[in-house]
């Protein structure tokens, strides 16, 4: 698998217009005699070639649909052609057509002239769909190239000159419209690709460099002026400003950074000039993850998707039988009109193109997907996409996703004789070594009081989920929940400190305490703001549906069930250790089916693997986040959740509607052909129309708003 790996190379591929065609070139690709297997992207238009493969021999796999392949870190100017040079063959062929037309209104329709005129036309427009027709038809590959070549040739054979060359324009227009809604679809990534500048001003010794990224080294200094983009990521070494990162976590307010202050590659620097330490190379930075991360979303099979595949295989074989059996049979058994069933088998095979079916859901996904990726959503995949719009539950981490994450002591009660600043740096000095949240608090209160925590600490223990201990001056303290005193000697919780706590949790405050297994010495309460918006997005989620909304922590229940309170949630689920939090998420699973964790993707990463879909905070320099969930919200705010609720579930209506509609078509369009009512121009209108209207209806995707 390791050589496998060494030798990969991405290409970047233009001239994608089918998610049939890159099938066949992905299968061209693994011919070649140095490829050892190639993967193609279609939503991304890549392809990624294990082994070893030349642009020119990529091209030449790709000469069928005239493909241009790139590696993936070239930069390539697409040059626009005119729509009239890109479509001459069209245009022309369009205007033969209508000559066609005129001549036979003229001469009659059986005139050699009109017959001439309209085989010009067909031959002009058509040329390259005969190519890769009749080259499947010697390969016994039936895509809708062969089902369209075989239509057009049997029309011509039985004289149906305007009609053969009528389908060839719809079908021409069909794919032009195709092409371009497929592009409009991609745009999303190409966008995302053009957010950060390609060159940056560095300085090195005394001299101000204007170089470009790739050739740019960690530990550089950037220097970034008012109303520029930052063209790396990195940390604030000098000057303070205000950073709009709406490009990278969709927040459209500007955050305010200063020395020390992480920033992203591709946000706009609007106030201060900033000197900038570069933390990571080009193809490291945030923004390159979410557009790599995007890409392979892309590429990824949503359920819907691989269903239509899978149908897809089967039904375009099945339509060319019928279509023999239906110019065959009928003329054979009952004496009908050879031509006339031949016809008829024609429309067949036009109407019964799998186009609109095929693309009805890639299209979808990536649409949605590169929507969300503008909107600071990175979704991973079609399958969590559609998984997202199913939801039923919502699990939700307490601290850092409900609440800021900033703790603070609001009370610090002493017990017994010792002075305050002594207890204060015995806390302090303890949990320093500790993983838990709440530490900092005391830590930090400790530096503010400025008090000396250099203490030397023995035998230092984590005790999971309840607290630590550890040996200072040769005695041993405890710090952690009331629970864990009680454990130790009952005795100590007396009735007027169980009192103080329980008033203190009553106050949505947490209590930990400091003592020995002789005495409590102290209590430190301390209290995280709730968020500002995650009351109003607990009641946007009911509003969308949701039938359960449960609050984890590993916090007391007193404190819990005050802000469960506060917030709006269903339930709130206390003093849970991260396995409890696991074991309810499968027991929701169980109750509930679709259920959502959302976290901080750092902690609770059993409960987030565990869920249906896991949703991480703060994706944005975290990429633990970026890789262990399934969805992150790149900026902190829970804001982002209904949002991203209501465009899957739109995704998944979109779908759903393609699916149907384009199967209704074909099913009326066959039902219509028995009496001989469906002409072929009829046929392929259909096909194209449905084609059309699936694309422009997942193009709504793109105007689904916060």
């Amino acid at each position: 698998m390791a050589s496998k790996a060494d030798t990969k190379q991405v290409y970047r591929v233009q001239g994608f217009t089918c998610t049939n065609c890159a099938a066949i070139f992905e299968k061209n690709v693994k011919n070649l005699p140095r490829v050892q297997d190639a993967q193609v992207n279609f939503g991304a238009s890549k392809i990624t070639v294990y082994g070893e493969a030349t642009v020119e021999e990529l091209e030449k796999a790709g000469a069928f649909e005239n493909l241009k392949v790139t590696p993936e870190r070239e930069r390539v100017e697409v040059k626009k052609e005119p729509f009239w040079k890109e479509n001459w063959n069209v245009l022309l062929s369009a205007v033969l057509l209508v000559a066609g037309y005129l001549l036979g209104e003229q001469y009659g329709e059986e005139s050699l002239l009109s017959a001439i005129t309209y085989a010009a036309s067909i031959l002009i427009g058509g040329y390259e769909l005969f190519m890769k027709g009749l080259k499947n038809l010697a390969r016994l590959q039936f895509d809708m190239n062969t089902l369209m070549t075989v239509a057009i040739l049997g029309a011509a054979a039985i004289g149906e000159w305007g009609e053969g060359a009528t389908v060839v324009i719809l079908f021409a227009i069909s794919e032009v419209l195709e092409r371009y809604s497929m592009e409009k679809a991609r745009q999303s990534i190409r966008s995302l690709m053009d957010i950060a500048p390609k060159e940056a001003l560095i300085r090195r010794g005394d001299q101000e460099l204007l170089i470009n990224v790739d050739d740019i080294q960690v530990g550089d200094i950037m220097i970034v002026k008012p109303g520029q983009k930052l063209a790396m990521d990195g940390v604030v070494i000098k000057g303070t400003s205000t950073i709009n990162q709406a490009a990278i976590t969709g927040e459209s307010v500007p955050v305010t950074k200063t020395i020390d202050d992480e920033v992203f590659a591709g946000t706009l620097n609007e106030e201060g000039l900033l000197e900038v330490q570069v933390t990571k190379r080009v193809e490291d930075t945030t923004i390159s993850k979410i557009i790599h991360l995007v890409e392979e979303a892309q590429a990824e099979r949503a359920p819907s998707q691989a269903f239509v595949d899978r149908f897809a295989k089967y039904y375009t074989p099945a339509i060319m039988i019928l279509a023999l059996g239906i110019a065959i049979i009928p003329p054979l058994l009952t004496g009908g009109s050879w031509s006339e069933w031949i016809y008829r088998s024609l429309a067949l095979l036009v109407v019964g193109c799998p186009c609109a079916l095929v693309i009805s859901t890639p299209v979808s996904i990536v649409t949605a997907i590169g929507n969300a990726a503008k909107n600071g959503v990175l979704i991973k995949g079609g399958i969590h996409l559609e998984e997202a719009g199913r939801l039923s539950a919502i699990a939700f981490d307490k601290t850092g996703t409900l609440t800021r994450g900033v703790p603070e002591v609001t009370d610090f009660i002493i017990f017994g004789d010792k002075n305050e600043n002594e207890l204060l740096a015995i806390a302090a000095v303890i949990e320093k070594g500790s993983q838990h949240p709440l530490a900092s608090a005391i830590i930090r209160k400790a530096e503010n009081e400025k008090v000396d925590i250099s203490l030397e600490v023995d035998e230092f223990n984590s005790i999971t989920g309840k607290g630590v201990k550890a040996k200072i001056a040769g005695e041993l303290y405890y710090i952690g929940s009331p629970k864990l005193f009680a454990e130790l000697n009952a005795s100590n919780l007396t009735e007027d400190i169980s009192n103080q706590v329980e008033a203190l949790q009553k106050q949505g405050k947490t209590v930990m305490v400091l003592g020995t297994e002789q005495q409590i010495l102290a209590l430190f309460a301390v209290a995280d703001e709730v968020r500002d918006s995650s009351k109003n997005v607990i009641q946007q989620l009911h509003n969308l549906g949701i039938k359960k909304t449960i609050m984890l922590t590993g916090d007391n229940r007193a404190t819990a069930e005050a802000i469960g309170s506060q917030l709006g949630v269903a339930e709130v689920k206390a003093e849970l250790l991260p396995q409890d939090k696991l074991e309810f998420i499968k027991q929701l699973r169980k109750e509930y089916g679709n259920v959502a964790m959302i976290g901080d993707g750092v902690n609770d990463a059993p409960a987030l693997a565990a869920s249906t879909v896991g949703i991480a905070m703060g994706g944005a320099g975290t990429d633990t986040a970026l890789e262990t969930a399934d969805i992150a919200l790149m900026a902190d705010d829970l804001g982002k959740l209904p949002y991203t609720m209501k465009l899957s579930r739109k995704t998944l209506t979109i779908i759903k509607q393609n699916i149907t509609f384009s199967l209704g078509i074909k099913a009326l369009a066959l039902l219509l052909i028995v009496p001989g009512w469906l002409t072929l121009w009829m046929a392929i209108f259909a096909d194209m129309g449905a084609t059309l209207i699936v694309t422009l209806n997942s193009l709504r995707l793109l105007r689904v708003k916060e």
